[in-house]
């Protein structure tokens, strides 16, 4: 498994795809943040925490890791590489394994440097240092768990066409739905099945600060749903 994502995780650095996944992300964070007058705008916000981050980054999300993840298996697919991958020894499991950890570990590299707002919101803060550091660290692990099912859910896409485009739009698609299409049907059909079904939801939860163990279970979950998923497809494609 180590071998398969240091082999994805270094594919990204030998095309320009690792380089423009980290820049699109900070600049369009940097612009809508610091620059554009808009929701986001953290000048115009008028507290000294990071919650307009916290809300854009599940929106740029929907696109950018999808974008990521969407030549894990279409690629092989494509050229006809899949089975010479299954040749070595490690099992299905292994393989989409290695293939998760590589694509989410190039996104975590691309939310580290964001660590530098925290600097910038405590000596905006007046006083200096006036934030609440619970709050900020529960949003942090909440972004690091909706990237996780992000990527589960990019990588299952990935395996269900060998066209990229295709699976860049089924990924966004099934990543927007969890987002937010549960909600819009918890609302209409006022129903809380579909509302604990919303990733929403969930990371809103830890966002808050309060590690609740629902919330930790719902991700872990959906994470290793969408990649018992992705190891199904991946079986019934080679057989």
């Amino acid at each position: 498994m180590i071998a398969i994502l240091k082999k994805e995780f270094h594919s990204f650095f030998a095309s320009p795809v690792g380089y423009l996944v980290i820049g699109l992300f900070l600049v369009l964070n940097a612009l809508f943040l610091w620059v554009f007058d808009n929701d986001f705008n953290l000048f115009d916000y008028g507290f000294a925490d990071l919650t307009p981050f916290f809300q854009l980054v599940p929106w740029i999300f929907i696109f950018l890791i999808p974008a990521v993840t969407m030549r894990s298996f279409s690629d092989e697919l494509r050229l006809g590489t899949l089975e010479l991958l299954l040749t070595r020894p490690i099992s299905k499991v292994q393989l989409v394994l290695g293939k998760f950890f590589g694509a989410l570990l190039l996104i975590v590299l691309a939310v580290l440097p964001t660590l530098v707002y925290v600097y910038a919101i405590d000596q905006l803060g007046n006083p200096q240092g006036n934030y609440d550091l619970g709050v900020l660290i529960g949003s942090y692990l909440g972004l690091l768990f909706l990237a996780s099912a992000y990527t589960a859910i990019g990588v299952f896409a990935s395996i269900l066409s060998e066209n990229q485009i295709v699976a860049f739009i089924s990924a966004a698609f099934l990543c927007f739905l969890f987002l937010f299409g549960f909600n819009a049907l918890a609302d209409v059909l006022n129903s809380s099945f579909f509302r604990n079904l919303s990733l929403q939801n969930h990371f809103e939860s830890i966002s808050r600060g309060v590690i609740d163990s629902r919330d930790l279970i719902y991700f872990i979950s959906l994470t290793a749903f969408f990649i018992g998923a992705t190891v199904f497809k991946l079986e019934h494609k080679i057989r």
